[in-house]
């Protein structure tokens, strides 16, 4: 058993990405208990500084988010933080194509009620948070956009179904079209981002 711990530990602490179901099968059998070996693994690291943690569809060697500040001291950035930040513009967006995928750019324009840009979907394709979706039926088959696997494991998700519900969420008051339009983003949405421009447009 211990030695199906160290191999599948071993698997996920050398990935740059989450490692998926079927590749951890390969190296401890089909007949483990993957899950009961997860469980134990993290029973290890509960004192430790970073965890294994469940997200994109797999798992993933995770540095925990309270020590996020002793790693920007000493880094300048949160670890595994690369990317560029997230503008509100770029926020907003990335959360209606969440929500609403797969939407079209002009379907976007038109919940915004402004274009938006192919500079800020390009964005949004240049760091992996979105990709090319199935083609609309709309008149001249535009492309729709959705998330991608790097999505999820951005914003710590395992699958969308992750996501708030975005109708609880208006129910509640806390999300409207409304609310989104004006910037209001939901907290946590922008992940490790930070929110600067306002506008839509370029």
């Amino acid at each position: 058993w211990r030695e199906w711990m160290g191999r599948v530990e071993a698997v996920i602490f050398a990935a740059n990405e989450p490692v998926s179901r079927e590749v951890l099968a390969r190296v401890v059998g089909r007949n483990c208990n993957l899950d009961l070996v997860i469980d134990d693994i993290r029973a290890e690291l509960a004192g430790r500084p970073y965890e294994v943690v469940a997200v994109a569809g797999g798992w993933q060697h995770r540095t925990k988010k309270v020590f996020g500040d002793v790693i920007h001291a000493a880094f300048g950035a949160p670890a595994g933080q690369g990317a560029k930040e997230l503008s509100q513009s770029e926020a907003l967006v990335l959360m209606c194509i969440a929500y609403f995928q797969p939407i079209t750019r002009a379907e976007l324009s038109s919940f915004f009620g402004k274009e938006v840009s192919r500079d800020l979907i390009g964005v949004l394709r240049a760091q992996d948070l979105i990709a090319s979706g199935p083609r609309s039926p709309q008149p001249g088959a535009p492309y729709t956009y959705v998330t991608t696997k790097n999505f999820l494991s951005q914003f710590g998700l395992d699958t969308l179904r992750q996501l708030p519900d975005f109708e609880a969420l208006e129910d509640a008051g806390l999300l409207s079209k409304e609310k989104l339009l004006a910037g209001d983003i939901m907290p946590g949405f922008t992940s490790n981002y930070q929110n600067a421009d306002p506008e839509i447009e370029d």
